[in-house]
């Protein structure tokens, strides 16, 4: 199943749960409670796809070969700006993630939903990995700021 479908139904079910959590917690404990939820999940993905890297050693290689996974059905159109052994460099200029949690209401959940796996993701993939990114067109920036290093 193409992850944007998969990011579709988890965001119907989201959207459920976080309303009951808002009513018996409190917005800031929902919210809270979300956000570690899928923090946590991103990270155990991310483990079992490292375990399944060529040779079981996850590398920036390994990860730049998955990209494809967040990219179907034209998901995410990527500029690269840098791919070299230790750097992916790219500009994310169209999101379907974000326009699809603006088109189900959801648009103020959008960054706990997706945008905050994305460090998570590296974490559980390869603790070398690290992400910097300073913008997301889901915060309403032109583009989102995509930069890998492994150290």
């Amino acid at each position: 199943m193409p992850i944007l479908t998969r990011r579709r139904i988890e965001a119907e079910f989201a959207r459920g749960v976080y309303a009951e959590m808002t009513a018996a917690l409190g917005e800031e404990s929902a919210r809270r409670i979300l956000t570690a939820v899928v923090i946590r999940m991103a990270r155990e993905g991310a483990a079992r796809m490292a375990r399944e890297a060529p040779g079981g050693a996850p590398d920036l290689d390994s990860f730049r070969a998955l990209q494809h996974l967040w990219t179907a059905e034209d998901a995410l159109r990527i500029e690269v700006l840098e791919s070299t052994p230790t750097t992916f460099h790219f500009n994310v200029t169209r999101c379907r993630y974000a326009d699809m949690y603006r088109a189900m209401g959801l648009a103020d959940l959008g960054t706990v939903l997706s945008c905050n796996r994305d460090a998570a993701f590296c974490e559980g993939y390869d603790p070398k990995l690290k992400l910097t990114r300073t913008q997301t067109l889901m915060g309403g920036a032109t583009h989102c700021d995509f930069r890998y290093k492994r150290a």
